[in-house]
């Protein structure tokens, strides 16, 4: 009886003294390197994703019961690291893939970052996720939509939005189910993209869905980023007047157009963008009312706060804080970084672990419920390309300066404004 005793003793002292380690152990931190663009053609978005980021790691710092992935609880930290909390350091890689690269490396080797995640231009992004597999770090992304990021075979590298591939496709099942609903035929379209990975891979999606849902494409034009003139590509597009426009331009492309179109009285019948420009506050404030029924696909739409009340409960935290003066409604780029972000740190607590192989097996493993996001998808899943297979790309329109969110139809809050209204018609 006394050996019992004896043995059971030693036996509660080894898991005493094995929890005593494994918490001495737990990390005081979780430090993780966010390179976004905080300077540049999408400084605002850039500004408003570590924003809602930011706003991430106060909750999880502290005590939540928001139902974010991996926040409801009611310890302050993370649980599964004994109550560690995260150091965000964010950086501004300018838009600039040579310094997002030297950024990434910074990061990992002398900050000793626990993950990345970043960078929205997949230029950009291209350059960072490789420099976090050469030295076996997980690197998160939110929003670089380049179809290419997944298929170079990276075991690091984790997507959660759609990409270009996803979203294009949407475009034109949506065209279809329009050509259906109202009566109407499409039979033309005209692509403009700007030359970096970005709009060269949308592009030549765009292209190739457009011919396999049997629209001829009359004009298909790159120009280079960030020019100063786009008076030759609207020409052009005056000229071949396709029934529909699909550009692929980011904040000051996008500004640019809308300007060279308004002098050239170019007005195509639909437009539908590619996101970047078309989702930046920031643009759509400055081009107020000569932007009035132009569609942009996106992950996200704030008018489904309704069906998902999750969106109004981000919502009002995002407008409190002190990053966001103004007060504005979160928008679909913070969105996608907040999700992103959520995904990682979730995957980190499951880990129980900084170890970058165990984050690695936590974030294969991950499997969020669609309840626990504020985007309409069906959930978040990565296959073994690393990306996000619960995904789900919708289409919204400006109407009377904000998103409206028009496709899917049983989705939809408002009708389709069509055709176009001419600039000297819009009120």
């Amino acid at each position: 009886m006394r050996r019992a005793i004896g043995l059971l003793s030693l036996a509660l002292s080894a898991v005493l003294a094995t929890a005593s380690m494994s918490h001495a152990q737990a990390p005081k931190e979780v430090v993780i390197g966010a390179i976004y663009p905080l300077s540049g053609n999408l400084a605002q978005i850039g500004i408003d994703s570590i924003t809602a980021m930011r706003m991430a790691v106060e909750l999880y710092n502290g005590k939540s019961d928001l139902n974010l992935p991996g926040m409801k609880k009611t310890t302050e930290g993370l649980p599964g690291l004994g109550g560690a909390k995260i150091r965000l350091i964010v950086v501004d890689h300018q838009g600039k893939p040579d310094v997002g690269q030297a950024e990434a490396e910074r990061l990992i080797t002398q900050e000793k970052v626990t993950a990345l995640i970043g960078a929205v231009f997949s230029s950009v992004s291209a350059t960072t996720s490789q420099v976090a597999e050469r030295y076996g770090v997980p690197h998160m992304n939110g929003e670089s939509s380049s179809p290419t990021l997944t298929e170079r075979g990276f075991k690091w590298f984790f997507r959660t939005s759609p990409h270009d591939g996803h979203f294009t496709l949407a475009m034109f099942e949506f065209l279809k189910d329009f050509e259906k609903k109202k009566g109407v035929k499409v039979k033309t379209v005209g692509l403009m993209h700007e030359d970096t990975l970005f709009g060269a891979d949308s592009g030549k999606v765009q292209e190739e869905l457009a011919k396999k849902y049997g629209y001829e494409v009359v004009v298909n034009m790159a120009y280079r980023a960030k020019t100063t003139s786009l008076d030759a590509e609207v020409g052009k597009l005056k000229a071949a007047a396709p029934d529909v426009f699909l550009p692929t331009s980011y904040t000051s492309d996008a500004v640019l157009y809308i300007k060279t179109a308004k002098t050239l009285e170019y007005v195509p019948r639909m437009l539908i963008a590619q996101n970047a420009g078309w989702v930046d506050p920031q643009f759509v404030a400055e081009m107020n009312k000569d932007i009035e029924g132009h569609i942009t696909r996106s992950p996200f739409a704030l008018d489904l706060q309704a069906k998902k009340p999750l969106i109004r409960q981000v919502n009002e935290l995002f407008k409190k804080q002190k990053d966001n003066p103004g007060g504005r409604d979160i928008s679909e780029a913070p969105s996608r970084a907040l999700t992103a972000f959520t995904v990682l740190v979730d995957a980190i607590n499951r880990a129980r672990s900084t170890s970058p192989e165990e984050i690695r097996k936590a974030l294969v493993a991950t499997n969020v419920p669609a309840d626990q996001l504020l985007m309409p998808w069906t959930g978040v899943r990565f296959d073994e390309k690393g990306q996000n297979s619960g995904v789900r790309a919708i289409l919204q329109q400006i109407q009377k300066g904000a998103y409206a969110t028009v496709w899917p139809f049983d989705l939809a809050a408002a009708d389709v404004i069509y055709p176009l209204p001419g600039f000297k018609d819009k009120k």
